[in-house]
């Protein structure tokens, strides 16, 4: 019954698709492996984990078929978010009606939504770049008009959230998130306000690679922050423990 959370994952194990992140550097080295066998390690059926975006490099649901299925195969009940590279995500109708057709049972999401756990409440959206002009943000992209919709999406989720705490107050409520709402001394209001607002004091997020020297936690304004990226995290999912 415990709670994990991975982001990032980067799977492509359909064969049209071939990203496999092992050109990325060593760290990602045999890195589907090695999630695989850490997985199967640490996570039992009673557990649940979160994969805070970026999962599949798949362009369409049809091609994520193969890298759902390697998810469906894994222990435990996944809840997954949106990335920016998630492009195979569509319709939460539409996923319900595929997976249901595929077999797969496994899997739920968190969006505009939470969800209830064991010991927590999880809330959660993809959020958005913290700086427009961040590094590799895209070009022509409106970034107030992202910034309000991830606000919002946060907004919904976390009320979602209160709501089931009214009934359920010993449980904490988790923020996950696929971007980082605070980094290199950018700060994204829209997405912290709602955070502030809900008495959220953890927060989680991935979508950061290659730095591997920076603490796991950090805090801003109280609010304790933890970078959950599969590769700074070696592939090896993180407890998340009550408090």
């Amino acid at each position: 019954m415990a709670l994990y959370t991975i982001a990032d994952l980067h799977l492509s194990t359909f064969e049209k698709t071939d990203k496999s992140m092992e050109v990325f550097g060593r760290a990602w080295d045999g890195y589907m492996a090695r999630l695989e066998r850490n997985w199967r390690a640490l996570i039992t059926d009673a557990d649940t984990v979160v994969i805070p975006g970026d999962i599949s490099w798949a362009l369409s649901l049809e091609e994520a078929t193969s890298d759902m299925k390697f998810l469906e195969s894994l222990p435990g009940k996944k809840v997954l978010g949106k990335g920016n590279h998630d492009f195979w995500w569509t319709s939460m109708k539409k996923h319900r009606d595929f997976f249901a057709k595929n077999g797969i049972g496994s899997i739920s999401f968190l969006f505009n939504n939470a969800i209830e756990t064991d010991d927590f409440i999880l809330a959660g959206t993809r959020g958005w770049y913290s700086d427009k002009d961040a590094q590799n943000a895209p070009e022509g992209v409106d970034f107030e008009k992202l910034t309000n919709r991830e606000n919002l999406r946060l907004q919904a989720s976390l009320a979602e959230a209160l709501a089931i705490r009214e009934r359920a107050p010993e449980k904490e409520i988790l923020v996950f998130l696929h971007f980082p709402p605070v980094w290199g001394g950018k700060v994204s209001e829209g997405i912290l306000e709602p955070i502030r607002a809900a008495g959220v004091k953890r927060v989680f997020f991935g979508h950061i690679h290659g730095n591997y020297t920076i603490p796991p936690q950090f805090y801003y304004e109280g609010i304790e922050l933890s970078i959950v990226s599969a590769d700074y995290l070696e592939f090896l999912p993180k407890r998340i423990e009550k408090r």
